[in-house]
């Protein structure tokens, strides 16, 4: 049995199409649905069937596809214990999708100055989800939002910033005190599916405060927008963007001990990757500790 055709069936169940699979293995459709077929013949079951433009894992592609990603991560270890200590490598990295644009290209480009034959693969997703996939050993690390929930002992976490809670406001409101903001202005909510907007939801419940809502949204960039066009404040993370975007924005701080969001790296433990994984953190830490407000993104 060819690993190649193993990885072909995996790739097509996880992105539903034949040809997603072959521009993800950059090969045709038609060796893509060769080699399909060919393990489906070694093991004799259909393996995946089409619904429509989707290509759908069958009963029996169903049962085998935990023990076919099994196999790949297998491989993958092999060839990265074989080459330990040397550039060669492949890391397998979870990042929280707004992080992908501010706190993952500082830390590769210092990655890549040190190993620059790394083969790196990311997963953007939630972060409650990425940390359930390291610790499942489908990922060697993850940038994410530090998880509220005890971390196994599979795991290690690594924090790189922590973002306090802020008002943010149009420019024309600086110097305002921020329970007032809160109170009297429209407000604009970060969504409580993130751990940001319920760090919020739960400081406004605390202090008594009911703002007037006028909408909710995911996205801190899409709320600054929204909050320079007077349409209304917010409480969120104090992420440094923010004050880097040239928008008209001031940052109203909380009275007290504000909450704080963490940002960090969760890592595999005894991943066979794991001085790559060193090497990361250290890159990460390095980026950080030289930004006088390093940048982290909502998630």
């Amino acid at each position: 049995m060819d690993i190649r055709f193993i990885q072909s069936f995996v790739t097509v169940v996880d992105h539903g199409s034949v040809a997603e699979a072959a521009r993800r293995l950059d090969l045709t459709a038609t060796a893509i649905t060769s080699r399909v077929r060919a393990l489906e013949v070694d093991l004799g079951v259909r393996l995946v069937t089409r619904a429509g433009r989707t290509t759908r894992p069958t009963e029996a592609g169903l049962r085998i596809l935990d023990s076919a990603r099994a196999v790949l991560r297998a491989q993958r270890d092999l060839s990265a214990l074989a080459h330990e200590g040397t550039e060669v490598g492949e890391l397998r990295l979870g990042c929280f999708v707004s992080a992908l644009t501010s706190v993952l290209p500082p830390v590769l480009e210092r990655l890549y100055a040190v190993h620059p034959r790394l083969a790196l693969f990311v997963t953007p997703g939630a972060s409650v989800e990425l940390c359930r996939r390291v610790a499942a050993g489908e990922l060697d690390a993850a940038v994410v939002v530090e998880p509220q929930f005890a971390i196994t002992k599979a795991c290690r976490w690594h924090e790189l910033q922590a973002e306090p809670l802020v008002v943010i406001a149009h420019s024309s409101l600086a110097g305002s005190d921020a329970h007032e903001l809160l109170r009297r202005e429209p407000f604009i909510r970060y969504e409580r599916s993130v751990l940001g907007g319920q760090l919020a939801d739960r400081y406004l419940r605390q202090q008594g405060i009911w703002p007037e809502q006028r909408l909710e949204i995911d996205g801190l960039l899409a709320i600054a927008a929204l909050v320079e066009r007077k349409l209304g404040v917010s409480l969120l993370p104090d992420w440094s963007w923010l004050w880097t975007s040239g928008m008209a924005l001031a940052r109203i701080p909380l009275p007290g001990l504000a909450p704080v969001r963490r940002i960090g790296v969760l890592a595999a433990v005894n991943s066979p990757r794991r001085k790559l994984i060193e090497a990361f953190v250290d890159q990460a830490y390095s980026v950080f500790s030289t930004s006088e407000s390093p940048q982290s993104s909502g998630g």
